[in-house]
């Protein structure tokens, strides 16, 4: 194995596409780093902010000399903003060669990188971006009194570390030389501190009860990033790693204000404009059994790409699309419409993540009145036919059928 001393450059560095999502492998080698009994990571930094971005405190703390017990909480808060659905929890955000080049805001999360953390004045000026985007999104809620009252503070958390990792020069895997790459890397998660509501506590030395004013207790954090992205033991200067927990929320505040980046559009969002567009496209063809051949072709390859963890997670053009409704029978003038709806919706050249094409959790089907879910490789037991001129939903009932615990005869 050949030893560098320093970090490749730009062009050196596999993959410098837009939009790429990190490889299971690649996200697996920085969750691993993240353990609270090897103390991996070198710098731990908060801040504590009210409901108003009124600082609290900040501490700063080299993570050898933090307790056990704390380290291994702290941790489980960074691995939690490295959680998720590609896609639909995890995002890309690319840089432009000009924003890393004089961009302030890429300026910052390269600083702090460099620094390590260490620099105080670095730390200070993204706690304080945070801190406005907490304002801005406050402000935009139009919050009542009460909410006011009841709004949570924020911990703002930082880590740093840094280590060797094993790259290919050229990203060729006929290579025999394995390179050393120093490869350094901060994390981010913002974390609701919410306080309990008040209870009865027994106070042994009084043999009474009283009414308990609880602590504020850290959640798991509702946004956070990685920066920059990892990509086959190299560092992709050109992007970061975003985490929003809720999935129809993507926090535009903190993209603009720590990213300077365009709004992304939530995976709820993207879900509901893929099913707008085939159904306004295929009108009278958008049938339960091209719907069925839809969510069966998606998640067949969804689950043909998870088995390569080297790869990235699917995405879809509007071709793509194209492809698998044609696939189910569609005919030509409607695949045309798709693809129009495609490209105006999203943009001419844009990808979205097959896991919002389609729920892979469970295939519904849904009336006024009724909601039927189904395991998705069993989606072909639910039909649908015209018996006398009336529409009937069929379910096969094959097998033990149970209704409110008791099992029934279908006579």
């Amino acid at each position: 194995m050949i030893a560098q001393d320093q970090t490749r450059t730009a062009k050196e560095a596999p993959g410098q596409h837009p939009g790429r999502y990190m490889t299971q492998k690649d996200l697996g080698q920085i969750k691993k780093r993240l353990n609270p009994q090897k103390r991996n990571a070198l710098m731990l930094r908060g801040c504590y902010v009210d409901p108003n971005g009124n600082v609290l405190t900040t501490f700063k703390q080299s993570v050898g000399l933090v307790p056990q017990e704390d380290l291994e909480k702290f941790i489980l808060l960074f691995r939690k903003a490295l959680s998720g659905t590609q896609g639909q929890n995890l995002h890309p955000i690319t840089f432009s060669n000009d924003q890393v080049e004089s961009d302030e805001a890429y300026g910052l999360l390269s600083a702090l990188n460099q620094t390590e953390l260490e620099d105080d004045a670095v730390a200070e000026k993204l706690f304080n971006s945070v801190i406005d985007s907490i304002r801005e999104e406050n402000r935009a809620l139009a919050q009542s009194v009460d909410e006011q009252l009841n709004s949570y503070n924020h911990l703002i958390l930082l880590l740093s570390d840094r280590f060797d990792a094993a790259y290919r020069h050229g990203d060729d895997p006929d290579d025999p030389e394995m390179r050393e790459n120093t490869f350094r890397y901060v994390v981010c998660a913002v974390c609701p501190v919410v306080q309990g509501k008040e209870q009865l506590r027994y106070d042994a030395q009084e043999g009474r009860f009283h009414t308990f004013r609880p602590e504020w207790q850290v959640s798991a954090p509702e946004v956070g990033f990685m920066f920059p992205s990892f990509e086959q033991g190299s560092a992709n200067i050109y992007q970061a790693m975003y985490y929003t927990k809720d999935q129809s929320d993507t926090h535009e505040e903190f993209l603009k204000r720590i990213f300077h980046a365009d709004v992304i559009m939530p995976a709820q969002e993207q879900r509901e404009s893929v099913a707008n567009i085939i159904q306004t496209a295929l009108q009278e063809e958008c049938s339960m059994e091209v719907v069925q051949a839809v969510n069966e072709k998606v998640s067949e390859l969804i689950q043909e790409q998870k088995e390569d963890k080297q790869a990235e997670p699917l995405q879809f053009t509007g071709k793509d699309v194209r492809r698998v409704l044609e696939s189910a029978g569609v005919s030509e003038e409607k695949l045309q419409k798709v693809e129009d709806g495609m490209q105006q919706v999203f943009g001419e050249s844009a990808e979205i993540p097959a896991v919002n094409m389609v729920p892979t959790r469970e295939f519904k089907v849904k009336t006024p009145n009724v909601q039927i879910r189904v395991a998705p490789d069993h989606a072909d037991l639910v039909t649908t036919k015209v018996i006398d001129g009336v529409k009937y939903i069929m379910i096969l009932a094959d097998g033990d059928v149970e209704v409110n615990g008791v099992n029934i005869a279908i006579t």
